[in-house]
């Protein structure tokens, strides 16, 4: 039985599988001008790395490989600290309170450290209790990217997900636990 060593064909490349990496990018990206940047920066790096190409995936496998690398690449990027910083987070919808912080801006700390021991003890009790009613996955999730700080990439490989999963749970946790703090903690 003999296997089959696949070609590369770069010329077709474009008629061939745009639409492919563009739709399997848009569905993790939801942006459609980055998916398209996206696609393009798979091509190059594909016609970069032909001589890597060793013919045991087809085309198109390669090629969706390449692409989950820049897509993740992307997510990882936005999650540095740099990218941090332009992430606003909302604590408030409506009322006087309203408005966002810039993530890496948190308020500035109070002077007496006395009443800022208790205060931090009966917010990471509280912020426990909250992260305990979340689901189970959703909790596991949280804690892997935000507490323990795991790479994109490992925590979906870790619980066999796709990094648009990873986000879309790590949204929903994050919403979970403002409405738990709110409703336990700020409004008390």
């Amino acid at each position: 039985m003999s296997i089959q060593k696949h070609t590369l064909n770069t010329s077709k490349w474009i008629d061939n599988y745009a639409d492919y990496l563009y739709n399997y990018s848009i569905s993790r990206i939801n942006n459609s001008d980055l998916a398209k940047d996206l696609v393009q920066e798979t091509f190059f790096a594909g016609l970069k790395s032909a001589n890597n190409f060793q013919g045991k995936a087809t085309e198109r496998t390669w090629l969706v490989s390449i692409l989950k690398r820049k897509i993740i690449d992307h997510y990882r990027k936005i999650n540095s600290t740099k990218g941090q910083a332009e992430v606003r987070m909302n604590f408030y919808e409506a009322g006087e309170s309203e408005g966002s912080w810039l993530e890496e801006r948190v308020p500035q700390s109070w002077d007496n450290a006395s009443e800022k021991k208790i205060e931090n003890a009966e917010l990471k009790s509280q912020l426990e209790v909250c992260m305990d009613r979340l689901p189970e996955k959703y909790a596991m999730v949280f804690k892997m990217k935000t507490i323990q700080e795991f790479e994109t990439a490992e925590i979906c490989k870790e619980l066999d997900i796709t990094s648009s999963n990873l986000w879309v749970m790590i949204h929903r946790a994050r919403v979970q636990l403002r409405k738990c703090m709110e409703d336990n903690w700020f409004n008390n």
